[in-house]
């Protein structure tokens, strides 16, 4: 008898699944830093940003959606003593999402290549500083959570 496991059925290492979401990010955010170091034609390399930034924009922020949504509700129901941490991670989220918008603002204003630069270094140095703390403060209850659910809705489609 074959059985044919579905993403909802599989035991998934929710740890493992973190840190992939996370690189597929940080591989993300290099693509847009990339653009900026593309140097010649600026209204070739203005698009190519206004590409990757909003790429990056919806992926960062759909991931945060669905932590918030998912994957923090069910940490938070195992392991109450961790909800401060998740306050935290919340909070963070916001404040990521606040940056983010003044990037797409940004780049749908047309904003100079400096400027956009700019918005994306204080992106990326919160965004580093979150997943870590995150991932230093989940890994371990990760590895035992048991939810059911698809990847995409715990963490995002990235």
């Amino acid at each position: 008898m074959q059985v044919i496991e579905d993403e909802t059925s599989r035991l998934i290492a929710w740890s493992e699944e973190l840190r992939r979401v996370h690189e597929r990010l940080r591989q993300a955010l290099r693509l847009t830093r990339r653009a900026f170091d593309g140097g010649g034609d600026v209204h070739s390399a203005s698009r190519e940003l206004l590409l990757y930034c909003h790429g990056f924009c919806v992926a960062l922020d759909e991931h945060h959606r669905a932590e918030d949504r998912t994957l923090f509700p069910a940490i938070e129901a195992a392991n109450p003593q961790l909800a401060p941490v998740l306050r935290a991670l919340q909070q963070d989220h916001s404040m990521i999402a606040h940056l983010l918008s003044g990037l797409r603002e940004a780049t749908d204003g047309g904003a100079a290549p400096g400027v956009l630069a700019g918005h994306v270094e204080g992106v990326a140095a919160i965004m580093e500083s979150h997943f870590r703390y995150e991932e230093r403060s989940l890994l371990a209850v990760l590895d035992t959570l048991e939810l059911h659910a698809l990847t995409a809705e715990a963490l995002g489609s990235i």
